[in-house]
C-alpha cells in the first residue's frame, strides 16, 4: 500500500510539474509571438495578415481555454513517460556515448518524419464528417488562426496527439535532448504556421523558395484553415503532394490574402 501511494504521489508530482512547464511554454512562445508581432511590431505585420477578418478576442479566449485543457492531458502523457522511464521500460537514455553523437541528429530527423506522417493521417481522419465535430472542431472554431491557436485542441484530439510521444519512447531509442528538441521544434513550428501572416514572404530574395515548396509555413496552413480539404501535414508538404491533398494553386498564391475560393 505504501509503495502504491509513493508511485501515485510521484506520478502526481510529475503531472503537476509538466503541466506547469507546458502552460508556461505555451504562454511564453505562443503568447510571446502574439505580443511581439501583433503589439510590439504592430501595423506593419498586422497589415500583412493572410485573412481579411480582424482578430477577435473571443476566439483567442476560446483557443487559450482549449490549450489549457490540452495541457492537462499532455502533462499526464509526460508524467507517464517519466514514470515508465523510472521503471526502466522505455528506450530513453541519458548518455550520449551510448549511441554516439551522430545518432542525436539522425533520431531527431527520424522522429520529425514519423510524426509528420502520423499527423497527416490522423489529421485527415479528423476532417471526416463522422469525426470532425467531436475531434477537431475546436481547432477550427476561430476560423482565422493566431499563435494562440497553435495548441487549441479538443480533448479527444489532444489524447490522440499526445499518444504519439507516449508510443515513440517505446519504439525508438531517444536521448532526452532529442526528445526535448523535437517538442520544442513542434511548438515553435506550430506557432509559426499559425502566425496569421507569412514571416518570410515570397519577395524576400534571401528566402529560398524551395523551402516554401517542401516545408509547411503560414500560408500553406492558412489555406487549410479556410478550405479544410487540403494541406493536412505538420512539417512537410510530401504527403499532401503524394496523396492528392495539395492545393494545386498553392505555389501561385501570393503571401497576402487568402479566401475560401
Amino acid at each position: 500500500m505504501q509503495n502504491l501511494f509513493f508511485i501515485l504521489h510521484k506520478f502526481g508530482f510529475y503531472w503537476l510539474a509538466f503541466f506547469g512547464i507546458i502552460i508556461v511554454r505555451y504562454f511564453l512562445i505562443a503568447g510571446g509571438a502574439y505580443w511581439f508581432f501583433y503589439s510590439v511590431m504592430g501595423k506593419p505585420f498586422v497589415k500583412r495578415r493572410l485573412h481579411l477578418k480582424p482578430v477577435v478576442w473571443k476566439s483567442i479566449r476560446q483557443d487559450i481555454e482549449l490549450s489549457v485543457l490540452s495541457a492537462v492531458f499532455f502533462g499526464l502523457c509526460a508524467a507517464f513517460i517519466m514514470s515508465a522511464y523510472d521503471s526502466g521500460v522505455t528506450l530513453l537514455y541519458t548518455s550520449v556515448s551510448e549511441y554516439g553523437l551522430w545518432y542525436l541528429g539522425v533520431s531527431f530527423v527520424a522522429v520529425l518524419i514519423i510524426q509528420d506522417a502520423y499527423f497527416y493521417f490522423i489529421h485527415r481522419a479528423f476532417h471526416h464528417p463522422l469525426f470532425f465535430k467531436w475531434l477537431h472542431y475546436g481547432h477550427h472554431r476561430s476560423g482565422d488562426p493566431t499563435p494562440w491557436t497553435s495548441f487549441a485542441f479538443d480533448l479527444p484530439e489532444a489524447v490522440i496527439q499526445g499518444l504519439f510521444f507516449v508510443g515513440i519512447v517505446f519504439l525508438i531509442p531517444l536521448h532526452f535532448i532529442t526528445l526535448i528538441a523535437v517538442l520544442m521544434t513542434m511548438t515553435v513550428w506550430a506557432v509559426l504556421t499559425h502566425l496569421g501572416f507569412e514571416l518570410f514572404p515570397s519577395q524576400f530574395w534571401f528566402f529560398p523558395q524551395w523551402l516554401r515548396r517542401w516545408f509547411i509555413g503560414s500560408t500553406h496552413h492558412a489555406i487549410h484553415h479556410r478550405k479544410y480539404r487540403v494541406h493536412y501535414g505538420l512539417y512537410f508538404t510530401f504527403w499532401d503532394k503524394l496523396l492528392g491533398t495539395h492545393d494545386p494553386n498553392y505555389e501561385g498564391i501570393p503571401n497576402q490574402k487568402i479566401t475560401n475560393h
